[in-house]
């Protein structure tokens, strides 16, 4: 039985653990799967490449507001699929032919398979293919494993073709109907890339509105726009699947509707997009003492240990945010700490920026307003349309805006909130004063802002807040 000084499951933001500093160290890296994790293979990249695609595809739908007349002649889709993992792939493939080969890691010796802890400190690893399984031991293991999507118990779901975010962007035609079924980040981001590349899309989901776990404004404002070129079910819950001649028909309850005539979807493609859970139970963490919560995250302090010495996790394997520059952070506190232990430095607690690209793209830091108002914090909040700078002017956006929540006393943002045009870009700012505690006034008059550009929707928002101080 091999035994090493550090064992890495997952080759996500794990895999960038490894330095020169660990060159005299005998270590493992596990994977199961492709190498370079969630975010290279399935996740950010991948999807925000054809977000990015979508967005051009879309844009000839804008141009008449501003007196360009421009048709869309129809999408590629093997094209850009294509282009997406061509340069994708071979990313991957490297990462992987880099561990197994190159000078740097002659220390380090790659297996691949399924681990799964059956005792204290002791991995077994079932090859790809099934047997025979291999054990080793190790003093120090690092869980990055990541997530996988959640798929819902529904009568008949078994019995019928449907895709997760894993697999739907490798198909081999551009479907003609779409059902989506979820209304979170996920199923917002597809239902513009399909929608925007001319497919018909239902969006189905339990909640009054999508995206709903955002700001109560942001949420409302997508709902009501998306019903626009959306065929949005909200308020359903799936009864059954089945099988049609051209693809899956799905019964839906709803109020209208009785068991005897239920609400029906017809698609020609159904993709899951119900959320995603950690991989904690392939791993069998419970075998070395490892804790997880309800929810499976493997539970670590702020220095990303769990409660057994020498084992830690990070990213989606442990974190509820499931974010990337999350995991890449963890790695480097968890970098530092497996060098480091008896000087450990602890995770950051700065509010964790996130978006959604869809149509509008959203954005968001900090607090909603709900749950400022369910901590009893006092607040105020200011909005800025788009609508009221030159730049929205020049783009003829009517509906994208920011939104602010701040302490009046002090100034201090507790939240920022952006639907419209590179919402991700322009909160940056925000996540900047929010992350050094600069206050709302000081930011707005403190420096220059160009004119014309988009950065004055965050300016006027600042100015916008009926401050106290």
């Amino acid at each position: 039985m091999a035994h090493y000084d550090l064992v890495i499951i997952g080759t996500g933001s794990a895999n960038t653990i490894l330095d020169s500093r660990f060159g005299d160290w005998r270590v493992a890296i596990v994977e199961q799967g492709v190498f370079g994790g969630t975010c290279l293979n399935v996740g950010c990249i991948p999807t925000k490449m054809f977000v990015h695609s979508a967005d051009v595809a879309r844009a000839a739908a804008t141009g008449p507001a501003l007196g360009v007349d421009s048709t869309l002649h129809g999408v590629r889709w093997a094209d850009v699929r294509d282009r997406i993992f061509g340069r994708i792939d071979p990313i991957a493939a490297a990462g992987r032919e880099y561990r197994h080969t190159h000078p740097d890691n002659a220390n380090v010796t790659v297996y691949q398979g399924q681990a799964r802890f059956v005792g204290d400190y002791t991995l077994e690893i079932t090859p790809l293919g099934g047997t025979p399984t291999e054990q080793i031991t190790a003093d120090r293991f690092v869980l990055g494993a990541g997530g996988r999507p959640t798929v819902p118990e529904i009568p008949g779901l078994s019995t019928v073709d449907y895709h997760t975010s894993d697999t739907v962007m490798r198909i081999e035609k551009l479907p003609e109907r779409v059902a989506i079924l979820g209304t979170g980040f996920i199923a917002a981001e597809f239902a513009h890339v399909f929608s925007s590349f001319g497919s018909e899309v239902s969006l189905i989901g339990r909640s009054s509105t999508a995206l709903r776990s955002h700001d109560k404004d942001i949420s409302s404002r997508f709902t009501a726009l998306a019903s626009h070129h959306l065929d949005l079910r909200l308020q359903r819950r799936v009864r059954a699947a089945r099988a049609t001649e051209s693809g899956i028909a799905l019964e839906l309850d709803s109020r209208e509707h009785t068991e005897e005539s239920p609400e029906v979807v017809e698609a020609d493609l159904l993709l899951i997009a119900t959320g995603r859970k950690p991989n904690s139970d392939l791993l069998g963490v419970e075998a070395t003492g490892v804790t997880t919560t309800e929810s499976g995250y493997v539970v670590v302090d702020a220095y990303q240990r769990t409660g057994v010495p020498g084992i830690y996790a990070l990213g989606d394997l442990s974190s509820p945010h499931e974010l990337k520059h999350v995991a890449n952070r963890e790695a480097k506190i968890v970098q530092h700490n497996l060098l480091h232990p008896d000087d450990p430095v602890a995770a950051d607690n700065r509010p964790v920026p996130h978006a959604v690209f869809t149509s509008p793209q959203i954005a968001a830091v900090g607090l909603t307003e709900q749950e400022a108002s369910e901590r009893g914090l006092r607040y105020v909040t200011a909005t800025q349309d788009y609508a009221g700078i030159a730049y929205g002017w020049a783009m003829e956006d009517t509906t994208g805006f920011a939104k602010l929540i701040a302490d009046p006393d002090t100034g201090r943002l507790l939240g920022a909130h952006i639907l419209g045009p590179q919402a991700p870009t322009l909160i940056q700012p925000l996540v900047q004063a929010m992350s050094f505690g600069l206050d709302a006034a000081s930011m707005a008059r403190g420096q220059y802002w160009i004119h014309p550009g988009m950065p004055e929707l965050v300016e006027n928002a600042l100015l916008n807040l009926p401050l106290e101080y």
